[in-house]
């Protein structure tokens, strides 16, 4: 039998990259000549530090306690070396028993083979010294045998704490991909979570999924065996277990955490976009015994502030992030990132922050210096955790600044008096609108549009840059004549407006039907962040003829954030979706947006991202509007339907048009809407005339000239809208 105050050597398996920290760990737990190896510490000390290691240890998978090692070139040589083990030292041949095999060698390729010829050599040993063998149960066994072959050398162990001390016991569901406890644990004591904590620092999680970050850093900062509520361990059917030295370990960690728990502890917080995995992350803690130390709540990554019911001026903001393809899209990740950076630039000056990820390319999109790089891994998975000091650490540019010296030459470059025309005719229209830019500030505006028809072009200022669409010039117009207008136009808007020429974007709009604007006519790839009220949306300017965003219906979207909360939202025909993140933003309860471009739906998702909004309660679907509402079951509130004024899309069986389609369009959009709902119906098509059939059926407000902002009061109407609702049904 064992002396339990002899010295004993040990071996504690984790994930590799966090070695160093296991044996700091088993240091301050009184082990003594520790040496790491991949993946694991071999250690020594007496049973007391084993039941220690296995109550204790935040970072260890299994604590390992070798019983003998020996040459094992082949199958039978395994055989007799576990043979030669005394196993009536180790188990009562009463109790159940499992083969833990790995590695292999040139004769044991196979590590059930291995587990097999392991598990003959136990039970044939029983059955020679005394003639009864133990159960084999693969699933809860009382022991569990640990055999490790190494090229000729093999290794048994008693897998002291019977399966992985990373499952604690507290997580019975868990978000779509589950951080191990032994790894969060890992990420906390990197980012020096301990310490902070010792100082009264606060523990945000923005991202929290099922909470493991926040349940191990309370568990930390209440001084809780991780252990503590474990059901069983390996050792307690061991022949040489210590039954009252081990009780008295496990009260003296009871102790530890009923006093822990009666302390100040700091702020502990967690936030997620998701409802249900909020309600998963509750059950999480309620399971650990955390409700009132860990408090989680839902709201989404754009929503981001620094509690400010007491004061915290210090803390740590840690999260995992979603990354890899299974949970999104690369592109789209990307803006979530980035509006983590902004947010933790913004609201966490003076703090510490930590973001774990599979992907250096997100990390670096967060736009913040990074001072520390760790290497961890997720299973197989390399992972990375970066740290950040939030002082002086400023938020790096994602558009490019404009070249000064570039637009102070094109400032003094002379004009032509056509040039000069032009550019008196922006300064005019400049003029006339700088009430209404002072007072709103837009960044996106329609600044010329075709005023002089000599010039028949539209001009639209996207933040620092310009967006320039030429319309066909007229019949009579020579093309030499409209080459040269054109010329002037791109002389005169650098000298105007101060943007550098790399920064205008010129296209040639013709008439197109359908959705052949939208057809790719660059490869740039350059989306530029612009802000519409509370929303910041993505467009490209180079890429196709329309940029991602219609200005003329910035007015509705804006109506529709001050219309939504609580309420359902459907997005028809959502192109970009704007409307939808405007729509989330303001507290939707729902979104459905529907288009059939993949690459509209893609670029949705980025703009989601883009302002810290969940894919989740914000559902994007694929297909054809018309079909999609003969079988969509749900009901909205508000109901946004804005089509193109004609499509052929090859995935449309029929082509639309807007003209004679809209009746069934828009019957089938109301039967849709809940009785005291409320749709916008809106199009560009130039002449459009509602039916009568509709005008019969439902109420219809036209609140056009309502929906068009200054920028676009010029002319002809560039689209008609209508606000349309069940007409009430009489009383009998």
């Amino acid at each position: 039998m064992v002396n339990a105050v002899d010295a004993m050597a040990w071996f504690a398996a984790c994930p590799r990259g966090m070695e160093d920290l296991l044996a700091a760990e088993l240091g301050a737990l009184g082990a003594s000549r520790t040496k790491e190896t991949v993946a694991g510490v071999h250690f020594e000390g007496p049973l007391a530090l084993g039941y220690r290691t296995c109550l204790w240890s935040r970072l260890a998978n299994r604590v390992l306690l070798p019983l003998g090692d020996f040459d094992a070139p082949d199958a039978d040589a395994l055989y007799r070396g576990l043979k030669g083990v005394d196993w009536r030292q180790v188990l009562d041949p009463r109790c159940s028993i499992a083969i833990d095999f790995s590695g292999e060698n040139r004769a044991i390729r196979n590590t059930r083979f291995g587990a097999q010829r392991s598990k003959d050599a136990i039970v044939d040993w029983f059955e020679e010294n005394g003639g009864v063998r133990p159960d084999v149960d693969r699933r809860r066994p009382d022991l569990r045998i640990n055999v490790r072959l190494s090229d000729d050398r093999a290794t048994v162990s008693l897998d002291f704490s019977g399966g992985s001390l990373h499952r604690r016991g507290y997580r019975s569901r868990q978000g779509e991909a589950p951080l191990k406890e032994n790894l969060a644990a890992a990420i906390l004591l990197r980012a020096d979570w301990p310490g902070m904590a010792a100082r009264g620092g606060a523990l945000i999680d923005p991202m929290c999924g099922s909470a493991t970050l926040l349940i191990e850093g309370a568990l930390m900062a209440a001084d809780r065996a991780p252990a503590l509520g474990r059901r069983q361990f390996g050792f307690e059917q061991w022949r040489g277990h210590q039954a009252q030295q081990w009780q008295a370990i496990l009260a003296d960690a009871q102790g530890r955490a009923d006093r822990g728990m009666a302390a100040q502890l700091p702020e502990i917080r967690g936030y997620d976009g998701d409802r249900k995995v909020v309600f998963k992350a509750q059950e999480n803690i309620a399971e650990a015994g955390l409700e009132k130390l860990v408090r989680v709540s839902c709201k989404s990554l754009a929503a981001l502030k620094k509690p400010s019911h007491r004061p915290l001026p210090d803390g740590l903001v840690l999260s995992n992030p979603p990354y890899g393809e299974r949970l999104g899209e690369k592109q789209s990740l990307a803006y979530l990132y980035r509006e983590l950076g902004e947010a933790l630039s913004r609201e966490f000056q003076g703090w510490q922050a930590a973001i774990f990820t599979a992907d250096l390319d997100l990390g670096k999109a967060v736009g913040l210096r990074s001072h520390q790089r760790y290497a961890l891994y997720n299973g197989p998975i390399k992972t990375y955790l970066l740290l950040f000091t939030l002082v002086n650490n400023r938020l790096r540019d994602i558009q490019p600044a404009p070249d000064e010296a570039a637009a102070a030459a094109v400032r003094h470059k002379p004009l032509t008096p056509g040039a000069e025309m032009f550019a008196n005719r922006l300064r005019k229209n400049r003029r006339r609108l700088k009430p209404w830019l002072k007072r709103e500030q837009p960044d996106c505006y329609r600044l010329y549009d075709a005023d002089m028809p000599e010039y028949a072009v539209a001009v639209d200022v996207y933040g620092d840059s310009l967006h320039v669409s030429e319309y066909k010039a007229p019949k009579g117009v020579e093309e030499a004549a409209a080459r040269l207008r054109l010329e002037e136009v791109m002389a005169a808007l650098p000298a105007v407006t101060d943007v550098p020429r790399e920064r205008i974007a010129l296209k040639q709009r013709q008439r197109q039907r359908g959705r052949e604007q939208y057809a790719k006519q660059d490869t740039r790839d350059e989306l530029l962040s612009v802000r519409e009220g509370r929303a910041r949306l993505l467009v490209n300017l180079w890429d196709y003829l329309d940029t991602g965003l219609f200005l003329d219906h910035r007015p509705l979207r804006l109506r529709i954030a001050e219309e939504v909360e609580g309420r359902d939202f459907l997005n028809l025909f959502c192109y970009t979706g704007a409307a939808t993140v405007h729509a989330a933003l303001a507290g939707a309860r729902t979104t459905t947006s529907v288009d059939l471009s993949n690459t509209y739906l893609d670029w949705l998702r980025k703009n989601l991202a883009h302002n810290g909004l969940p894919e989740s309660g914000n559902r994007l679907v694929k297909a054809n509007c018309l079909a999609w509402l003969s079988r969509e079951d749900r009901l909205y509130d508000l109901i946004l339907l804005d089509p193109p004024s004609f499509s052929n899309s090859r995935a449309m069986r029929d082509s639309f048009d807007v003209q004679r389609d809209q009746v069934s369009l828009v019957e089938a959009a109301m039967d849709r809407l809940r009785p005291s709902g409320l749709l916008y119906f809106s199009n560009n098509r130039r002449g459009f005339k509602i039916d009568q059939a509709l005008l019969e059926a439902f109420n219809c407000e036209d609140i056009s000239a309502q929906t068009l902002g200054p920028d676009f009061q010029r002319g002809q109407p560039i689209h008609q809208a209508w606000a349309i609702r069940h007409r009430e049904k009489s009383k009998i």
